[in-house]
């Protein structure tokens, strides 16, 4: 699908009941295979607690991309890019679907889920602070293990 069917697809979920507690999440994760390493970026809209609508976006590097902390830049920049596609506009337009009803519990939230965790036992974590911070710069809320569900379930099951 282009973009503007994901878009139409994530507008037409929210005005079928617009007053929802939205997510509108994204996230990338990766495996590495013999010949190639693929990159699986999720989009999820959720109605916590009624549902949701996703979709991925698939990509081959024709390399094994062994070194860590260039998979897991590589991951958040494939995040970056699905989220530069949500422009102020877009966003504005998915806001005015819930701000009618925010006095009825309506709510949206933009997240970028980060495959990395804080844990000791994790390798990963020495990149969390990095990763975070260039999320937050495009204005998502950061997640992280175990709370970045895209990246770490949705996205997984697609790079196998």
């Amino acid at each position: 699908m282009k973009f503007e069917e994901v878009f139409s697809h994530i507008l037409t979920f929210m005005k079928s009941d617009p007053i929802g507690d939205y997510k509108l999440m994204m996230g990338t994760d990766s495996q590495v295979h013999p010949s190639h390493t693929l990159f699986i970026t999720g989009i999820v809209i959720q109605r916590v607690g009624k549902g949701a609508w996703a979709c991925f976006r698939k990509e081959v590097v024709h390399r094994q991309m062994t070194t860590l902390h260039e998979r897991i830049s590589y991951e958040t920049s494939l995040t970056e890019q699905v989220a530069s596609l949500f422009t102020e506009e877009k966003k504005n337009t998915l806001i005015e679907v819930v701000l009618p009803y925010i006095y009825k519990g309506a709510t949206f939230t933009i997240e970028g889920h980060i495959d990395i965790g804080s844990g000791d036992r994790n390798r990963t974590r020495v990149y969390v602070n990095e990763m975070m911070a260039r999320i937050e710069s495009l204005g998502m809320e950061a997640k992280i293990k175990p709370d970045s569900i895209v990246a770490s379930s949705y996205a997984n099951r697609y790079t196998k």
